[in-house]
């Protein structure tokens, strides 16, 4: 095929000048070739975006605009649709002066001339802009995946470290103990310990801070360095209440993070235990087979008031052999089943009463499977429960 035909082969038929100022109105790049793709018309839009002039382009094959073999094959495929089908729609690429590769949307219209000749209408709309939009945003999602996956790890690691702050099931003296934690996140707000302050008393604690994620695990971190400061600096546990209530309004004040918490101190003989409460859920103390009697906090939730009245109550219990003794937080109470009915401290009390006959460890997740049974779907609070036993 000759890759130019003679201007009097392609003289400009009558029609189409009379719509070619129409043609010229348009913002997409207008295109007209016959049956044999030659060129009769492009629009001043065409030039711009191709940098190519009508005279170089009119009479010429439209084919011989493209440069490379893999782009002009699939030109022609979409030559061929066109006169198959009528009609065509396509992204593809305009070729430019420069050998650059103009994004575009092709549309093709197959129509026949007063004179049956068969033509071929081709638009181009420019779409390098949404082009570039799209890369920006494939790169800004490709960035956010990296950091998505530097921040899972994080987190990986953050639970690890949290994990190693849990507290730890143990048998020492005439008090054994069983634990267990299951944050709702990765990382979450519980924190408990169990800790010999010397050798002949045993602390054990838990502690539920506000929220849920990466924010309470941090404040629970916090806590939980203050809260083994006082510890092994021996302060009774009333003085520990106050100065984490001072930590969270003052140091961490503003934050709207407040905590509940639950502490134990127990002689090495199991025969007494100073018990303090903030805010927390009731510990409860039972005999196998018995009802559970409830030790309630006598303190008021941490964090919320700088100076709160009366910060700082315990109570002295005197225990017996065999009695148990759990502490938990509201992960275990407040859950619901199918009807929108919560456990609460008597459905526990419940659960602890039919389960204190069994051995400790069988116990705890006698508890734990009661309460999963109730609840409706999976946890949606962080759960912790320490069970202590006297021998």
């Amino acid at each position: 095929m000759d890759e130019t035909k003679h201007v009097a082969e392609i003289a400009q038929p009558q029609w189409l000048g009379q719509i070619e100022g129409i043609l010229e109105t348009l913002n997409e790049a207008v295109l007209i070739a016959d049956e044999e793709d030659y060129v009769l018309f492009v629009n001043a839009v065409f030039e711009e975006m191709t940098g190519v002039s009508r005279a170089d382009i009119i009479g010429r094959d439209a084919g011989q605009l493209y440069y490379s073999p893999e782009d002009y094959a699939v030109l022609q495929e979409l030559r061929h649709k066109t006169f198959r089908m009528g009609r065509s729609r396509e992204e593809f690429f305009l070729p430019t002066r420069n050998r650059g590769r103009l994004p575009v949307i092709i549309s093709s219209r197959s129509i026949q001339d007063p004179e049956g000749r068969h033509l071929r209408i081709v638009t181009f709309s420019d779409i390098s802009e949404q082009k570039r939009a799209q890369e920006e945003l494939r790169s800004a999602n490709a960035q956010l995946e990296e950091r998505q996956k530097e921040l899972e790890q994080d987190l990986v690691l953050a639970a690890r470290v949290q994990q190693s702050l849990l507290p730890k099931s143990l048998v020492w003296g005439s008090v054994c103990v069983e634990s267990y934690y299951h944050p709702a996140r990765t990382i979450g707000g519980d924190f408990g310990l169990v800790s010999p302050l010397d050798d002949q008393h045993l602390d054990l604690l838990v502690c539920d801070v506000s929220g849920h994620g990466v924010s309470s695990a941090l404040v629970a971190n916090r806590i939980y360095s203050e809260t083994i400061t006082q510890l092994h600096n021996a302060a009774p546990l009333g003085d520990m209440l106050r100065q984490l209530n001072r930590l969270l309004s003052h140091d961490i004040g503003g934050s709207g993070f407040f905590l509940t918490l639950a502490a134990l101190r127990v002689d090495r003989n199991g025969g007494r235990m100073v018990f303090a409460g903030a805010g927390h859920p009731p510990v409860m103390v039972v005999q196998p087979g018995e009802e559970p009697r409830l030790l309630e906090s006598r303190n008021m939730i941490l964090g919320a008031f700088p100076e709160p009245v009366d910060m700082g109550s315990t109570l002295d219990v005197e225990l017996q052999s065999k009695d148990r003794i759990i502490l938990y937080t509201d992960g275990i109470t407040e859950v619901f089943d199918s009807r929108g009915e919560m456990l609460g401290v008597e459905g526990l009390q419940k659960f602890v009463r039919e389960t204190s006959v069994l051995p400790l460890g069988e116990m705890k997740q006698g508890i734990l499977d009661r309460v999963a049974a109730w609840r409706e779907g999976p946890p949606t609070d962080d759960i912790s429960l320490v069970l202590v036993e006297i021998s």
